[in-house]
């Protein structure tokens, strides 16, 4: 991880964005600093047009409201706290969703409800929730380890549940066999994902594996493997822990052994890759933001960056381009938190507001909410 330094005295003068974008300060939490999983992590509007945030291992969501509309949170409400390491949220109709690090949960005015429990904790242990188009749960369940073969089945996927909080996966189970929510497979860990507002295909960032080398037994390599952006279909395969990039069989943890690379040939590969080790997190469309037109079809990536690096990566969140709805590349949209010293800050989650589309970003090292909108020229 880079080495962490302390936050400016005004963070978004030193942090660089495109020509006609402005950023601001929206609120200030309890920073993260070098521990994992604290600080602000994931964001929701409500239905009325309030933020909403969770606060990890904080174990709390609050609502930023911004009632005068300056663009500036008049407070910092608790919405719930004792929760169990909190990350996901997602408003379903009016109701509250939250992923604890266990299970998924309703906030109720009286209480929480449980909708999903028993899910694996532990290793990458923050968990994602959100409602697909197709009005089933999605949830995100990361891998206990670096590389490993998983005993339990449910690590290292996307799970599909139903609104009652019933496994509805891929695979269709009949008789005796428990019905199943392993929805996609082979994704060490996957943060967030969007469903592509044209197409409907689901989209979702990708962790890779730390210390991996190109060669077997020798030393760990910088730049291996890449983080992954996927569209994710029902039943794939994406590879982890044997496979990464395109088709590429890991030399130290081949799939199957006689190293045959038939496994990997059969993953799914991914549809863009990011430097190693930036650790893809938050992800957006654009298409409901106040941006010019030729941003409207693309997406926005939080790079929330390397721990494990001689040089690190990412700590910016960068823009994806896509043609004719599909990716064709990346470049930067907005830098500044690392620097040959350190980093500052870490940016989390992304999200739109449904109000006047400026976009929100979380920043959990420095325990910062910012907003950026569009300012200069035309749309």
């Amino acid at each position: 991880m880079a080495q962490v330094v302390a936050v400016p005295d005004n963070p978004v003068a030193a942090l660089q964005l495109p020509p006609g974008f402005s950023m601001r300060v929206f609120a200030k939490l309890n920073p993260g600093g070098s521990d994992f999983f604290r600080g602000p992590r994931f964001m929701t509007f409500s239905p009325a047009g309030d933020l909403y945030l969770s606060l990890g291992r904080d174990n709390k969501v609050v609502m930023l409201p911004d009632r005068n509309h300056d663009g500036v949170a008049d407070d910092i409400v608790t919405v719930a706290d004792h929760l169990n390491a909190p990350q996901g949220l997602a408003f379903i109709g009016s109701n509250l969703y939250v992923a604890n690090q266990d299970g998924v949960v309703e906030l109720l005015p009286d209480g929480i409800k449980h909708i999903i429990s028993n899910l694996p904790s532990g290793g990458h242990t923050l968990k994602t929730v959100k409602q697909g188009p197709d009005g089933f749960i999605y949830v995100s369940v990361g891998s206990s380890c670096n590389v490993c073969d998983e005993e339990d089945p449910l690590r290292a996927s996307i799970l599909r549940y139903t609104m009652e909080g019933k496994p509805a996966g891929a695979l269709t189970t009949y008789g005796r066999h428990a019905p199943n929510p392993i929805w996609a497979s082979g994704l060490r860990n996957s943060q967030d994902y969007v469903w592509h507002p044209v197409t409907g295909e689901m989209y979702a960032s990708n962790e890779g594996a730390d210390m991996r080398s190109d060669r077997k037994g020798a030393a760990a390599l910088d730049d291996l493997p890449p983080e992954h952006l996927n569209v994710i279909k029902a039943g794939a395969n994406y590879g982890w822990p044997h496979c990464w990039g395109d088709h590429v069989n890991d030399p130290n943890f081949p799939a199957g052994v006689d190293s045959s690379n038939d496994f990997c040939a059969s993953m799914q590969a991914p549809v863009m890759t990011f430097p190693a080790h930036s650790t893809p997190i938050g992800l957006v469309f654009l298409d409901k933001t106040s941006f010019p037109s030729e941003y409207r079809s693309d997406m926005l990536v939080a790079l929330h960056g390397s721990w494990n690096r001689a040089q690190p990566s990412g700590y910016k969140i960068v823009r994806v381009h896509f043609v004719q709805d599909r990716p064709v590349a990346v470049s930067d949209f907005v830098t500044g938190w690392l620097s040959a010293a350190g980093a500052w800050g870490r940016p989390v989650g992304l999200a739109v507001s449904p109000q006047d589309g400026a976009v929100y970003v979380s920043d959990d090292r420095a325990g910062l909410v910012y907003r950026i909108e569009y300012k200069g020229g035309s749309k």
